[in-house]
């Protein structure tokens, strides 16, 4: 009787992370732990979270503050949200369009202060250079998509749609907000952005 065949494809070991993925996912592991913990996380709880040693992390940043500053781009960089307002369905009606936009800009905005708070950035200021591109290159990419998702509708609309779009980000990121009133819903801001500051109701 034959010895049974090793099998050659369970040895096989998994194909090794090129450094800049080791890179994208140590930061994608650190960057809730930073708006945890600020700071003081320490790359040991990082490698633990990431599922890799300690060392790993050193042979792709130079120190921790390498790796903290990477952290503030990517939750700083506009990548993801541009993806995400460029994937909203343009047949929508408007107003939907603009509801998903508004969470998607929100959640953009939720993530940037949990890092900018936890690491003791106040006052919203952007703290350098996002991949090379900072603070207004960001907010004109986003205005570009905000634009496109308001193109089938420029014959309606009182404004060209990147006007209509600044003033829109304008809103999303400039909210008012009182002290007991709860923010508005992305769809009750929508509204009021599309029908103004009346209700239906008034005369």
């Amino acid at each position: 009787m034959t010895a049974p065949k090793e099998n050659k494809t369970a040895r096989r070991r998994a194909p090794g992370m090129s450094p800049e993925e080791r890179r994208e996912m140590i930061v994608q592991t650190a960057i809730p732990l930073i708006a945890e913990y600020g700071a003081a996380v320490t790359t040991a709880k990082i490698a633990r979270a990431a599922g890799i040693g300690e060392g790993t992390i050193f042979r792709v940043f130079a120190d921790k503050e390498e790796l903290l500053q990477a952290c503030v781009a990517k939750a700083l960089s506009p990548d993801h949200a541009v993806r995400e307002l460029d994937a909203i369905d343009t047949s929508q009606p408007l107003p939907d369009r603009l509801a998903e936009a508004a969470e998607a800009l929100q959640a953009h905005m939720a993530r940037m202060g949990a890092i900018l708070g936890s690491l003791g950035h106040g006052g919203g200021k952007h703290p350098g250079t996002v991949r090379g591109a900072g603070r207004e290159e960001s907010t004109a990419r986003i205005r570009a998509a905000l634009a496109e998702l308001l193109e089938p509708e420029r014959a309606a609309l009182r404004r060209p749609p990147e006007q209509i779009a600044a003033l829109f980000f304008g809103l999303l990121f400039t909210q008012p907000r009182t002290e007991h009133e709860p923010d508005l819903t992305p769809r009750e801001l929508v509204d009021v952005f599309l029908h103004g500051a009346l209700s239906g109701n008034a005369e």
